[in-house]
């Protein structure tokens, strides 16, 4: 499984929820409807100095449907350069089977699993290499 966050402006959220329904990619999903921070396209602190504000979308997904994601993302990214729109994942553990082992018991590490063609243009991917 893999985690991916969007975190991008208000002002484009109707935009990516559109994209990924386009793409049949990210039906599940968990929102954070107000986020602020300082990115690379400034500060987002809904206040008065820096009104604007960002939202994050967390979806837990398998690589074919992060890849549509991604296509998703990058449309509306390409529509809206500005708007400090990202794309980050993270591969889970539990899916690489890494599970702690029970007190007293050693386990074995597991063998690398090979990655699949196209994923490599996943943003921010960890443990892509």
């Amino acid at each position: 499984m893999i985690r991916i966050e969007i975190i991008a402006n208000h002002s484009v959220e109707e935009n990516i929820l559109e994209a990924l329904a386009a793409e049949h990619v990210g039906q599940y999903y968990t929102r954070y409807p107000v986020t602020m921070g300082v990115g690379h396209a400034g500060p987002k602190m809904g206040d008065a100095i820096w009104p604007e504000e960002n939202f994050v979308l967390v979806i837990w997904c398998e690589e074919a449907e992060a890849v549509g994601i991604e296509r998703a993302v990058a449309t509306v990214k390409a529509t809206f350069p500005d708007e400090g729109i990202k794309l980050f994942g993270l591969r889970s553990s539990l899916s690489q089977g890494i599970l702690p082992a029970p007190v007293g018991e050693a386990r074995p590490e597991p063998e690398a699993e090979p990655i699949p063609e196209g994923v490599e243009g996943l943003a921010g991917l960890a443990g892509l290499e």
